[in-house]
């Protein structure tokens, strides 16, 4: 039995659990052996991986949850590829970048995606699972190399050893370049041009009215357009990508994808991280799938072609590792078109305008019914925020007043992570009402003790959406609520949405750029049309298939069901199946 012991240090609180309790609760530190001990850099739990039985005592009796004892898989019998210390994250294995082909990742936040590529790109030296006095021993490539052996990663690095390799990077977190990098957007650009291609991809990326501004002053949409923009503009043959369709709409998330799938040919290769299904499922020949426990170790499965990896990670089980990685599978129920019918009324708004600017916002007359679930999906820049502000009393329309007569309860787009409020007192009233429908299912509990500042963007999200889903209200107003959510975690929103919709009998209006998120979730939608930072008119609520419909003729994209399961899938462009549904105005799959 292979076992790791994690510890996760920013928990472990020996004060205040009465100097060690997982020491003194430990069966073989009570029989004499030194299983859990002091760490000596710190004033930590330490264990010995060698000495546990894997008993899973400390686990329990530990206050903070500052412990996992791991029993892992009987393949993993080879040290990891990267441990972040003596009880730290270990991460086996890594993806393999292809020639000629778009290699996809899919996994849970915290499970190393993002540490495996950076080691690919070199950003990271892994250290083998080797540690000394509690820091890190960096491998050499010849280390790396022997390793691998045999396999086609070994290659891969033999090729980096030997600077074969070129490799070309975009960071994840893009909202933190502005710290890093300073100066107007062309001459960055300019300035990272290798290629000769800047113009090209100015034009394509929709650069152009940007290119005088500060690189501080850009929306996150423009901040990522620019650094795929800037990534792809190197010489390399190894393009990496973690999550570049983060705050782009879907007319950009199809563009982006479009552009990436191209990219790879005999002499390139590309890795993506991606949550998006739809765009990782259309940018993708093949894709790993990382399984593990977030915070405590991550697996790189090996690699599958796009359309089988995407329905096994729904499943939730590796039939060739024999391994299952989650309790249930997710399923996409196929729902037969709506029809129109009488429900109760729960307020409307009237014909409205409001002048931003050089900007025109305007809204039809629009009614929402009781435990009514409608997606809000057009362009950035088009006015969704503002409208959902108007509603949520966040400004005032200029021809009229809105008169809704209900509680209101509104998630913003862009949340404060300035304050260092402890996030129990923040959601000290949706602990007492809703614990086990809200703050369990969205993984709240270990989060409880940190300081909002504190939180990753993930965790804000998520604490976030708690605190407006537990308001006493019955409108609820999310703002993208699935930014930087995985893949699970959007789809465990989708059900907690839908149970409180239903049980509680209050209607919630989602703003986001995720089709299958909105898919999953929605039933009616709302369409914004028009002209970015001009003018957005407000469309609908219409049925979800008018409205998919008017949202994809729009975009010039058809969609189907995957035949297996169930999900939503974009047809290939002037395919049989693309043709056909064009012909019959049917964009959206029925």
């Amino acid at each position: 039995m292979v076992r790791i012991a994690v510890i996760k240090r920013d928990k472990c609180n020996p004060h205040e659990c009465g100097d060690f309790l997982c020491k003194r609760v430990c069966p073989v530190n009570r029989q004499g052996q030194d299983c859990i001990v002091t760490a000596l850099t710190e004033h930590k739990a330490k264990i010995n991986e060698e000495l546990c039985i894997g008993c899973g005592i400390c686990t329990i009796k530990c206050p903070f949850k500052a412990i996992d004892i791991i029993n892992l898989p009987e393949s993993l019998k080879e040290d990891p590829i990267n441990r972040f210390g003596e009880n730290g994250f270990a991460l086996y294995s890594l993806p393999t970048p292809v020639m000629g082909k778009v290699v996809g990742i899919i996994g849970r936040n915290g499970i190393g995606k993002s540490t495996a590529i950076k080691i690919l790109a070199g950003v990271l030296k892994p250290n083998l699972g080797k540690t000394k006095d509690g820091k890190n021993i960096e491998a050499s490539y010849d280390n790396i190399i022997n390793f691998f052996k045999g396999t086609e990663t070994q290659r891969f690095f033999e090729k980096v050893k030997a600077k074969e390799i070129v490799i070309s990077y975009k960071p994840q977190n893009v909202d933190l370049i502005p710290k890093t990098t300073k100066g107007k957007v062309g001459q960055l650009l300019k300035k990272a041009d290798q290629l000769g291609k800047i113009e090209e991809v100015i034009d394509i990326f929709e650069l152009k009215h940007i290119l005088d501004s500060d690189i501080k002053d850009i929306s996150g949409g423009e901040l990522q357009r620019v650094a795929i923009a800037a990534t792809i503009i190197k010489k390399a043959n190894l393009y990496v990508f973690d999550e570049p369709t983060s705050y782009l709409d879907i007319k950009q998330r199809l563009k982006v994808s479009k552009f990436i799938r191209g990219m790879a040919d005999e002499n390139t290769a590309v890795l993506v991280i991606e949550h998006d299904l739809i765009a990782l499922d259309y940018m993708t020949d093949t894709i790993h799938i990382m399984y593990g426990k977030p915070g405590s170790y991550g697996v790189v499965a090996l690699p599958r072609a796009t359309k089988n990896s995407i329905n096994t990670y729904l499943e939730g089980f590796l039939k060739d590792e024999n391994i299952r990685f989650r309790d249930k599978k997710i399923v996409f129920d196929i729902k037969s078109p709506m029809e129109k019918k009488k429900g109760i009324e729960l307020t409307k708004w009237p014909k409205l305008n409001k002048k931003l600017g050089k900007f025109k916002l305007e809204a039809n007359e629009g009614t929402i019914m009781k435990k009514e679930i409608v997606g809000i999906l057009g362009e950035n820049g088009i006015g969704k925020t503002s409208f959902v502000k108007l509603l949520a009393g966040v400004g005032k329309p200029d021809n009229c007043k809105i008169e809704m007569d209900i509680k209101i309860s509104y998630k913003p787009q862009y949340l404060n992570s300035e304050s260092d409020e402890l996030v129990m007192n923040v959601l000290a009233d949706a602990l007492k009402r809703h614990k086990n429908d809200v703050i369990k299912p969205l993984e709240i509990l270990p989060l409880l003790e940190k300081q909002i500042n504190q939180l990753s963007g993930g965790e804000l999200q998520r604490v976030a959406i708690a605190e407006a889903l537990a308001r006493d209200c019955k409108l609820v107003l999310l703002d993208e609520p699935s930014a930087y959510l995985d893949v699970e975690q959007r789809l465990i929103l989708s059900k907690i949405v839908s149970n409180l919709a239903y049980v509680r009998g209050i209607s919630i209006l989602v703003v986001d750029h995720d089709l299958l998120f909105l898919d999953y979730l929605s039933e009616k939608l709302m369409v914004f049309e028009g002209e970015p930072a001009i003018n957005g008119v407000a469309t609908g609520p219409f049925l979800m298939e008018e409205g998919m419909n008017k949202l994809l003729k729009e975009v010039k994209i058809t969609m189907r069901r995957d035949e297996f399961s169930g999900r939503p899938r974009i047809n290939k462009k002037n395919s049989v199946k693309d043709r056909e549904q064009k012909n019959k105005g049917k964009y959206y799959y029925s």
